[in-house]
């Protein structure tokens, strides 16, 4: 199997057209408010899942792959039906073996790697180095159990036909990776190694960290030669990066307005702000989150329709 990803220029900049929507990471509750947002949208009748361009990092990847496999009010009504569960699921973007107990660790240990980086690149190959070093030290049993979880989140495991692109970091390298149908990769495969925060998802022989380590957590310059892009952002356009590394959201919309897209972005109400952040990984919060992002997608709908339209 081929397992070499896209290129980052050929995935995007050769595909340009109308209009991307691009999903950033936050956790189990992003990805909650994330599907809330886009079937509050959908009810108020703007279906934002017809993107010529869906770009999916972390707990993004996987409502991409959601929203391209089952009706928007169909993945709400899976996340309000749910039975409560208490938080038990590891820390990171979205998933990875770092448990609940050792998510303050695991986020020291990241931030650490950050303020010793020297730029974007050395961050990337710290953290892989770091990810690979604790896949040396485990069994290699969380790699199928994490594969398995991934999976059963998903209503289809093929590729949508439409553009779906999904972000990742080469562990063993430090380089931008980013999948789509093309890359010979399984959908699966590819939103578990999108997902992987804590540890080094393999693929072949390749392993495969988080893709909010890519740029940040929306990776919005991915939609560049679009005309109309919308950025859904659970986080906030918020960034552990220093700003002069160019890696925020906050540039990345700037570069995108300045070569000629509009953009438009969705952030968390400050009301639901608890959700985010440091309980990001609260299964329990999945229901308010989702929520709270389908009362904002109701509300913003007839702002966002002339833009979308």
């Amino acid at each position: 199997m081929n397992t070499t990803p896209s290129s980052p220029l050929n995935s995007a900049a050769t595909s340009a057209g109308e209009r991307a929507l691009v999903l950033g990471g936050g956790g189990s509750t992003g990805n909650a408010w994330l599907i809330g947002v886009i079937a509050g949208l959908y009810d108020a009748g703007l279906d934002v899942t017809e993107a010529d361009l869906i770009i999916g990092t972390s707990a993004g990847s996987t409502a991409a792959a959601q929203i391209t496999g089952a009706s928007p009010i169909q993945l709400l009504a899976s996340i309000l039906s749910a039975e409560p569960r208490q938080r038990t699921a590891p820390a990171g973007s979205d998933g990875g073996r770092v448990r609940t107990g050792s998510a303050a660790n695991h986020m020291q240990r990241t931030s650490r790697i950050i303020a010793a980086a020297e730029d974007a690149a050395d961050m990337r190959r710290r953290m892989g180095a770091a990810a690979l070093e604790l896949d040396a030290a485990s069994d290699g049993s969380g790699q199928t159990r994490w594969r398995d979880t991934v999976a059963t989140r998903l209503p289809s495991q093929r590729w949508p036909e439409r553009t779906v692109l999904i972000t990742a970091v080469d562990a063993n390298t430090g380089e931008p990776v980013v999948f789509d149908r093309h890359s010979g990769v399984d959908l699966v495969d590819a939103v578990a190694a999108s997902c992987a925060s804590g540890f080094a998802y393999r693929i072949g022989h390749n392993g495969y960290i988080d893709g909010g380590y890519r740029s940040n957590a929306d990776n919005a310059d991915l939609a560049a030669g679009y005309a109309r892009v919308l950025v859904l952002s659970p986080f906030g356009g918020r960034s552990r990066t220093p700003v002069d590394w160019g890696m925020h959201l906050a540039t990345q919309v700037d570069e995108l307005r300045a070569r000629g897209s509009r953009v438009e972005t969705i952030f968390p109400d400050t009301d639901s702000g608890h959700l985010f952040g440091a309980n990001a990984m609260d299964l329990s919060l999945r229901p308010a989150a989702a929520r709270a992002g389908y009362e904002q997608g109701s509300a913003l709908a007839g702002h966002l329709t002339e833009f979308w339209r």
